[in-house]
């Protein structure tokens, strides 16, 4: 069963009520701000981006200034990578930034994690958390949970994201009409936990098989994984 913030942001039906989820997410997880954005590359040169935060009035503009982002270390960090970044004063110091830090930290942006989904065909989604306290950097446990509920949320966020805030989506009846009935069933039985060894078993298929099934399924669905996959299948009434 999916926690409530995940169904929750996956239902989200506007931009307002997204922005509500992904704020309500933050600061259950103890996080007093947030911003979610949606790139779009329309080419090596030219993308287009569209941001939904809780960034306070007196520091938004300089939040969403592109020239910022060109040096900030969090931003390029993601810009470059999945993997999430755990920042905090030292991040903008070991970069000779610390006076970017001083500024951001006056508006209650001292310590944060963020991270960025790389999709197909020039797609990115970066989500990132941030608070006026420190991180618990001394309790190992506690900072591991943050940064996997963030992972996991982030997945179901971006989802909702293409839905509500930069919709590139094709018709569902379109979508299929593309996907075979056994690529389907592949996506059924992986939605249920199963694994693709699993999955052959069931369908009487080898694991190589299923393994095949589930990639063309995320081919056609345009996911990165067989986990977004499944979310979109969801979503789209593909699978119930």
């Amino acid at each position: 069963m999916l926690q409530p913030a995940f169904q929750s942001v996956l239902g989200a039906k506007n931009r307002e009520e997204f922005r509500s989820e992904i704020v309500r997410f933050a600061q259950g997880l103890g996080f007093e701000t947030v911003s979610a954005t949606a790139v779009f590359d329309h080419s090596v040169t030219e993308s287009e981006f569209d941001t939904v935060d809780n960034t306070p009035l007196a520091w938004h503009d300089y939040f969403n200034d592109r020239n910022v982002w060109r040096v900030d270390p969090v931003m390029q960090h993601c810009k470059r990578h999945s993997v999430p970044i755990v920042w905090g004063q030292d991040t903008y110091v070991k970069r000779g930034l610390g006076n970017l830090w001083e500024e951001q930290a006056q508006f209650g942006y001292r310590s944060g994690v963020c991270m960025a989904l790389h999709l197909p065909e020039g797609r990115h989604f970066l989500i990132g958390v941030d608070r006026s306290q420190p991180l618990p950097t001394n309790d190992t446990v506690a900072l591991t949970r943050m940064v996997a509920d963030l992972q996991l949320f982030a997945v179901y966020a971006q989802e909702a994201a293409w839905r509500v805030i930069m919709p590139k989506e094709q018709d569902a009846s379109t979508i299929h009409a593309r996907l075979s009935p056994r690529e389907l069933e592949c996506l059924r039985w992986t939605m249920d936990g199963k694994t693709a060894w699993e999955v052959g078993g069931i369908l009487g298929i080898t694991e190589r098989t299923a393994v095949l099934h589930i990639g063309n399924a995320m081919r056609k669905l345009d996911c990165a994984s067989k986990h977004q996959a499944v979310l979109k299948a969801l979503r789209l009434g593909l699978i119930r």
